[in-house]
């Protein structure tokens, strides 16, 4: 086990998955939970998966911390990728799975190194398509 988060350890797969997102692009998005005290890697998604994907792969009324890599073209005609981690927490969820990731999220995002934007989100609305492409120009 890597680092205590909070009280929250980090399972090694998580920074592992995360690393080959980021240099290798084996992935499109990871979805973490907190099981048993411990950060672990729930799903991952394929490259050729979509943002829609991504967000239908969220439970609807449990917490959940993400990163996705988001492509884009820029104003310039540029094609970038920026790597976005989302703190997942619908209204819908229980009041204290909320507390146990806000409480451990930064902690947890120090161990993912390379984020470039964080987005929180308690509906899918905040953190529609829209709202991600804005916040990656």
């Amino acid at each position: 086990m890597a680092n205590a988060v909070s009280g929250m350890a980090v399972s090694d797969e998580c920074k592992l998955k995360f690393l080959e997102l980021k240099s290798k692009r084996n992935y499109r998005f990871i979805i973490f939970k907190i099981e048993n005290q411990t950060v672990v890697v729930e799903k991952l998604g394929n490259p050729d998966e979509t943002y829609e994907d991504f967000a239908e792969s969220l439970p609807a009324d449990e917490c959940r911390y993400a990163v996705f890599d988001f492509d884009f073209i820029t104003a310039e005609n540029c094609q970038k990728s920026k790597i976005f981690f989302i703190a997942w927490s619908p209204d819908t969820s229980r009041v204290r799975s909320k507390m146990v990731y806000a409480s451990s999220k930064d902690r947890f995002k120090r161990e993912l190194d390379g984020i470039q934007v964080e987005l929180q989100a308690t509906d899918p609305s905040e953190m529609s398509l829209d709202i991600v492409k804005g916040r990656a120009l």
